[in-house]
């Protein structure tokens, strides 16, 4: 459904808190997560059909696994889910206290490894991580973040990006595709702070989740700015697009030219004016773009 020329919204029931938003390459579906919700959505868009999966605990993130499975990230581990069964088999346990942190924003990089990163929910320290799911072992691979968020690789695979959203900062580091190591960690961008009292008029809203296009740009969707933003490799703002919820969440790249920006959004903990001044919170939106993005990559399992 259109709501103007730009923005489209998925016909599907809003979330909680979506988030996660992947482009099945195969399947040509639509994927994404309702985190408190505790639902895994996956919706066609040539059929206009809607599944559902519903979980124990929180949904954070999944990629997809060549053979029809995806790899899930839930509060309680890293699991192996089959869409078809709907069945789901863990393979790592939480490398962390589950009762005060939980998986997050995550995707798998070119070379098939599955990275996810933390969310520590006291929020009063930089105590959130970023772990790699390869060979079988989940290992730390950066840290110092309160809440992780914004993963996504450069075309060339070069560079990789992850941000910390209460810091409202993005990092960008050096990454060796081979060896899947991060370094050189560096603030690429960052946005002013939100001061106390401050109204949401005039606040342009924090890093969330994001993506990259085919021209390396990066597109992160602002949360509590009711906004995406699409960065030059350089950190430059090249393009704003105001959107009609005020927490957009994630965006990726879909459709068969890879040209429908998606972007999921939330609405959980939101004052009541405020939702219903933007009844579209925690729908999927839609977003028509000259520039493709970059195909999800397949993780090994």
């Amino acid at each position: 459904m259109k709501l103007n020329d730009d923005i489209g919204v998925i016909p599907v029931a809003p979330s909680l808190l979506g988030e996660s938003p992947l482009w099945h390459p195969t399947e040509q579906s639509l994927y994404w997560c309702d985190i408190p919700g505790h639902k895994l959505n996956r919706f066609n868009p040539a059929s206009g059909q809607h599944d559902e999966w519903a979980f124990d605990t929180d949904v954070a993130c999944c990629a997809p696994v060549l053979g029809g499975e995806l790899l899930l990230a839930l509060r309680s581990g890293l699991f192996s889910f089959d869409p078809a069964t709907g069945k789901s088999q863990r393979l790592a346990k939480p490398p962390y206290d589950p009762a005060i942190e939980r998986f997050n924003d995550g995707k798998a990089d070119p070379q098939g490894r599955m990275w996810a990163g933390t969310l520590y929910e006291p929020r009063d320290r930089a105590a959130a991580a970023l772990y790699c799911w390869a060979g079988g072992e989940l290992t730390r691979e950066a840290e110092g973040v309160t809440t992780a968020n914004g993963l996504a690789w450069s075309p060339d695979g070069r560079t990789a990006y992850w941000s910390d959203t209460k810091a409202h900062t993005i990092y960008a580091f050096d990454f060796d595709p081979m060896l899947g190591t991060l370094s050189g960690k560096r603030v690429w961008v960052r946005f002013p702070v939100k001061q106390p009292g401050m109204d949401l008029a005039d606040y342009g809203g924090r890093p969330d989740g994001a993506s990259v296009d085919a021209e390396g740009c990066y597109w992160v969707a602002m949360f509590e700015g009711a906004r995406v933003l699409r960065l030059s490799p350089r950190g430059e703002v090249l393009r704003e697009v105001k959107l009609p919820v005020q927490c957009p969440t994630m965006p990726c790249f879909g459709g068969p030219d890879l040209k429908t920006l998606y972007i999921t959004t939330g609405r959980e903990n939101r004052p009541a004016e405020e939702l219903a001044r933007t009844p579209l919170a925690g729908a999927v939106l839609t977003l028509q773009v000259d520039v493709p993005g970059l195909p999800a990559n397949f993780a090994k399992s």
